[in-house]
């Protein structure tokens, strides 16, 4: 049978490289969002293509959810305020959206017989490790914010489904993506950092010793077909860290590739940010498992969007800042 793929909160960053994946590999892709970042803009790509369906809607509007569903067989959980700062600020909202929501969907899809659910959650909720440790799935998890608190919840509500629902659960701890988007953010380290190096704003790194796991949203995408295709048997309510060792980098290391192309950027280093995760993520189960390792290195995504900038994509983003970050948002219930 032919896949048909939900994608819940399918217009934003990550979603918008995945509808373009399936699109060209032949699935059929439904995306159901509420634009929440007025980010319109990032489905004109896909509208008009036959295999692409769009429901405008909200997570906890179940009439919504039903016209989505129709003739789906998977879905994937990507809605949500997403980072750290943008739950900060809007608490209330994410407790509707991080929490509730996303349990809600749980619950809405079980009995429609779907193939997979998967639920994209994130490694920001191993939170602060040792030096010298190596998170894997089982290492103890350290939500450090709403954002990821919300994360380990719905894990755990997920995860506790398993043989009460009909659909084969999974959960993804995708690393911090990186790469060119239709809904372009830079709000988050690699593309901020090339960014106001490009355009010859001093940067301030804190804690530039600080790891972090990243991946490619393209490589996010190549991950997702896999799973969606995968034996029951290698996913079924597994949880797996999404990315590759080769992607283990500190803020140093990224600062130091994007130096070598401009030479001449102002950096000036600092301690004790706002944002003290401090990670390094081990990716061989869904290496051994699902036989999945990057393509892109935070290397080539840095030459990327580089090379973008060079040829006059984004030259908005310095001073349309919403459009290109989770910075504010447009949610009224």
């Amino acid at each position: 049978m032919l896949k048909n793929i939900l994608l819940v909160g399918g217009a934003g960053y990550v979603g918008t490289v995945m509808t373009s994946h399936l699109l060209k590999k032949g699935y059929k892709v439904t995306v159901i969002d509420n634009f929440l970042y007025d980010n319109q803009f990032s489905i004109q790509p896909y509208v008009g293509d036959p295999d692409y369906r769009f429901v405008p809607g909200d997570i906890n509007d179940e009439k919504a959810l039903s016209e989505a569903s129709k003739g789906i067989t998977d879905v994937v959980l990507l809605a949500g305020l997403v980072g750290d700062p943008i739950t900060k600020k809007y608490p209330i909202e994410s407790e509707i959206i991080n929490v509730n929501g996303i349990r809600n969907c749980i619950d809405f899809f079980n009995n429609k017989n779907l193939d997979k659910l998967v639920f994209i959650s994130t490694c920001s909720n191993y939170g602060l490790i040792k030096e010298h440790e190596l998170a894997d799935e089982s290492f103890p998890l350290n939500p450090l914010s709403l954002y990821a608190k919300a994360k380990v919840y719905n894990e755990q509500y997920l995860l506790n489904k398993k043989f009460k629902v009909d659909y084969t659960g999974v959960v993804l701890r995708f690393a911090t993506a990186f790469g060119l988007s239709p809904r372009m953010r830079f709000d988050l380290s690699v593309s901020e950092f090339v960014r106001d190096v490009f355009f010859g704003k001093e940067l301030l790194v804190y804690d530039e010793l600080t790891w972090r796991p990243y991946c490619h949203v393209r490589d996010f995408a190549r991950l997702l077909e896999l799973v969606i295709n995968a034996e029951k048997s290698k996913v079924d309510f597994e949880v797996f860290n999404a990315g590759g060792d080769v992607n283990n980098s500190t803020k140093k290391m990224i600062v130091d590739e994007i130096l070598k192309h401009i030479p001449d950027g102002k950096i000036t280093y600092g301690t004790n940010g706002s944002d003290p995760r401090n990670y390094k993520v081990s990716f061989k189960k869904i290496k051994n498992i699902l036989g999945f390792e990057p393509q892109v290195t935070v290397q080539d995504g840095i030459r990327e969007l580089i090379g973008g900038l060079k040829n006059g994509l984004y030259s908005d983003s310095m001073d349309d800042i919403n459009k290109y970050g989770n910075f504010e948002i447009n949610y009224t219930k």
